[in-house]
């Protein structure tokens, strides 16, 4: 599942988990045919569209598509990104960064930092293993490491204090 929002309109929700499409708890009845990797042929309601993908940031959850000459930007929150949300810690990045805490019990998989290092936003910091899942857990913003408290390996507990910026 996850919540979409196209050119700063409303969110909603969109699930591509069975056959077909289920948009705000609604099946989505539609015929998609990939011309090529960037340009898809879609019929809705008795109506044609063309679909172009001009951009694609995995990183930052954006895709920019053209619409029958229309373009939309679309930004993406995957359940990861509504719990983290849920859970208060998507307006760290609104702020200067001071630490990254553990968002959950788990064990340390990898680190990709280290004292020194100068990270940007949604630079993957480390992975960190909880309920047998990989958590990518990615800077909330810009900063330079000042300490990193954990090692490979390491069990955290919630809330525990991971890294620590200058």
């Amino acid at each position: 599942m996850f919540r979409a929002s196209v050119n700063d309109q409303p969110p909603f929700e969109i699930d591509f988990s069975g056959n077909q499409p289920v948009l705000n708890g609604q099946p989505f009845a539609w015929d998609v045919v990939r011309l090529n990797d960037r340009m898809f042929h879609i019929l809705h309601q008795n109506r044609s569209y063309t679909a172009e993908l001009l951009h694609l940031d995995p990183a930052a959850k954006t895709v920019t598509l053209k619409i029958n000459e229309s373009i939309h930007q679309v930004q993406l929150k995957d359940r990861f990104d509504l719990l983290l949300e849920q859970m208060g810690m998507s307006t760290a990045s609104l702020t200067k960064i001071n630490e990254i805490k553990a968002p959950m019990p788990g064990l340390i998989l990898s680190l990709s930092v280290q004292p020194g290092d100068v990270v940007r936003k949604g630079d993957t910091v480390l992975i960190l293993e909880a309920m047998k899942m990989e958590n990518v857990i990615k800077s909330p913003a810009d900063g330079t490491v000042k300490t990193v408290r954990i090692s490979r390996g390491q069990t955290v507990e919630k809330n525990q204090v991971l890294v620590e910026f200058n």
